[in-house]
């Protein structure tokens, strides 16, 4: 407690109560949550079983983890700091049982939907060249969230139809088959069994004497439900986040229910510990054009440093020249490159950036590639994983045939009707027909046998044991071996390494459900970073959204040209909410950089519509004292004078249509036409006719005035 500032300490303290800090940049509400944890375990006595604390991303509760377990007595930090699906794929381990599940139900990924996906559509006669397994599983989801208790009772219990009358309906009903539920059903699954089983949430919300919430401007409605129906018992509620920084609402985030949160006590965290006051000046002049947000400047104990640079320059090639240039001498001024980040809006930015780098033989590395866990060999090591633990079919067409057992997709239809007829999974249709082709193939057989035998393992072996048995068994190292696939190797071994790790953290603290059960239940929720990141001392190239809760000495802000960023598309699709989250987005980028800060935008044409591009209005909205502009040319005005040209463009085409200046028989006047009155409005044009003494006009809004 003794290195936290008194706004921290009053968050810590307030246990009691419905609390809410906003809590700035670089403000240390990681630091307040571990400590408000330590401090309920520590001073008040509080058992942590009795204590949840939900973030959003695993990396952040591994954090939070790690941070209470330095502040507390060994043993007291379980398995309730998580995210809220991690914590809800927990809950539903105990009390799924109450709908017909097993606790051993599978996390359906990305991959798993697409694939569950292809076959709900191709069974309903949906062409795949019309529409994308995407956009088909975005209607799922959008179908779901509709009515979430609905479709849980129409698809999966065990009175609901057994006939699905549309595609995505046979999309759940393919779900229930294998009791696979996606991301979406984990938060819906709780919120369903606590809504509908009094006994179950009374044990819940009387055992969570504390609940706490992290990142709460980027929680949907709901996971606004679940904290408070968690917390709805002891009232005990602690919310923390920022609406200056709430960058998801694109994606169902409501940034608003923050704002609105009815809180006993309010915390506002504004002491930055991160960025220099220069930095933070030009951070607070871009985010005080926001009006839904709640009111705060960041200030610092820092010391000062050197303005933010905005560098205007005359093409892409010279920006991102420009910007190698400028790494190279920050390295030479005895920057790493690793301390060093290139931020932009959208990925496309990073192209010429790339060559430049290259050119300036600067090593960086792209975030945003294939993710651990995503890469194709760790899939199928999961697979064979996730067979050996549920036989889901999946599992079974993902590794049935690798490496190669002539397994074929004539023999796998075969075998899908077989398994069809019986109502049986793939996997059991194989195991049960041992003589019948293609079940009878040779390499089939050794297949089943190796997966029964490893199921028998299973109960006794650790999972790190049974991967590596199962790759050597099958065949699938030697299959890596022979094609060179060095890398892969690589790859398989570190996975083997994490299984370990696993296994002396969290293997076996559940008697009902075996160490191979959670470990897969684990890694579906889990998004790995991408391999290697922090490996290499390199520039690190990323998107403002992968940049989030990130921290560099060194930040270049590439791309701020209007329309590109702020997005003219997000503007025009949300008007007001969009154009707020492009300016929370900026701030986001803003406040990454802890020493130095470079803003660039260039001349030339948009990709998108090849019109001339213009610097953005967030490079406008910090004030010329706050900002050294280099290659500004004739002056700030000239500069920025076809940014408000577009900016008043756009304007006229969003809001036009809906905002109209004047109604139909209002009187107004022209300077040259006189007093007049108008007789119709056109919204396509945002123009109106005018019908004056002696002649009818058609104007645009900006030459009339009320009379």
């Amino acid at each position: 407690m003794q290195k936290l500032n008194e706004r921290q300490k009053e968050a810590v303290t307030l246990t009691e109560g419905r609390v809410r800090v906003v809590a700035g940049a670089g403000s240390g509400k990681t630091t307040v949550l571990a400590h408000r944890y330590a401090f309920i375990v520590n001073e008040l006595g509080i058992s942590p079983g009795n204590i949840v604390c939900l973030t959003f991303t695993n990396k952040a509760a591994s954090e939070m983890r790690r941070r209470i377990s330095r502040m507390t007595d060994r043993g007291n930090v379980n398995d309730f700091i998580c995210t809220i699906h991690g914590f809800c794929a927990k809950f539903l381990r105990t009390e799924i049982y109450r709908l017909g599940f097993p606790k051993t139900f599978i996390i359906l990924d990305e991959a798993d939907a697409n694939q569950l996906a292809r076959q709900a559509m191709q069974e309903y006669g949906i062409d795949r060249r019309k529409t994308t397994t995407s956009r088909f599983l975005a209607e799922v989801g959008k179908c779901k969230g509709a009515d979430a208790d609905g479709y849980i009772r129409s698809c999966f219990l065990p009175e609901s139809p057994q006939e699905a009358p549309d595609a995505i309906a046979r999309y759940m009903k393919l779900q229930l088959k294998q009791y696979a539920l996606d991301f979406d059903d984990l938060l819906y699954f709780t919120l369903y069994i606590l809504r509908n089983f009094p006994a179950v949430r009374s044990k819940w919300t009387q055992r969570l004497n504390y609940v706490m919430i992290d990142e709460g401007q980027d929680c949907d409605r709901d996971d606004w439900q679940l904290v408070r129906l968690l917390s709805e018992y002891h009232s005990n509620l602690f919310v923390v986040g920022d609406p200056d920084q709430a960058i998801y609402e694109w994606r169902g985030a409501s940034p608003q229910l923050f704002v609105d949160f009815n809180a006993d006590t309010t915390v506002i965290m504004d002491t930055n510990y991160r960025s220099t006051p220069q930095i933070l000046d030009a951070a607070n002049s871009i985010i005080a054009n926001n009006k839904n947000r709640i009111p705060k400047d960041l200030n610092t104990p820092n010391p000062g440093g050197l303005l933010p640079e905005h560098r205007h320059c005359k093409s892409q090639t010279d920006e991102a020249e420009n910007i190698a240039a400028t790494i190279g001498d920050e390295h030479k001024a005895g920057r790493r490159y690793g301390q060093m980040a290139v931020l932009y809006r959208s990925s496309f930015i990073s192209s010429e950036l790339e060559h430049a780098l290259v050119r300036h033989k600067i090593p960086y590395t792209v975030w945003g590639g294939a993710k651990f866990m995503e890469r194709r060999e760790i899939k199928d090591v999961m697979s064979y994983l996730r067979l050996i633990d549920s036989g889901d079919d999946m599992a079974f067409e993902r590794i049935a045939n690798v490496p190669s057992r002539k397994f074929g997709q004539a023999s796998m239809d075969k075998l899908k009707e077989m398994a069809a007829r019986e109502g049986r999974s793939l996997y059991h249709t194989l195991a049960s027909h041992p003589d019948v082709r293609p079940c009878s193939l040779p390499a089939m057989r050794r297949f089943v046998a190796l997966i029964e035998e490893c199921k028998v393992r299973r109960e006794v072996t650790p999972v790190s044991e049974i991967a590596d048995y199962v790759l050597t068994a099958s065949g699938y190292t030697d299959m890596l071996r022979r094609d060179e696939e060095e890398e892969r190797l690589e790859n398989l071994a570190e996975l083997i390494n994490q299984m370990k790790a696993f296994e002396k953290t969290r293997g076996g603290d559940d008697a009902e459900v075996s160490s191979l059960t959670q470990y897969l239940q684990e890694m579906a929720l889990y998004t790995a970073e991408e391999e290697g990141q922090d490996k290499n001392d390199a520039v690190r190239l990323m998107t403002i959204h992968q940049a989030k809760g990130l921290e560099f000495p060194v930040v270049f802000v590439a791309g701020l040209t209007e329309g590109t960023f702020p997005s003219h598309r997000t503007i025009r699709e949300r008007r007001d909410r969009g154009e707020e989250e492009e300016r929370r987005l900026m701030y986001v980028a803003v406040t990454r950089a802890m020493d130095r800060l470079y803003l660039s935008e260039c001349e030339g044409y948009l990709n998108e519509n090849g019109a001339l591009k213009f610097p953005s209005r967030f490079l406008y909205e910090i004030p010329d004292d706050r900002i050294l502009r280099v290659g500004a040319g004739e002056g700030t005005d000239t500069l920025f004078s076809g940014t408000r040209m577009v900016v008043d463009r756009l304007n006229s085409e969003v809001y036009g249509a809906s905002l109209p200046l004047f109604a139909v028989g209002d009187e107004v006047t022209h300077k040259i036409f006189g007093d007049g009155r108008i007789t119709a409005y056109d919204p396509e044009v945002d123009a109106y006719t005018v019908a004056f003494a002696t002649c009818t006009r058609t104007l645009m809004p900006r030459v009339l005035s009320r009379k």
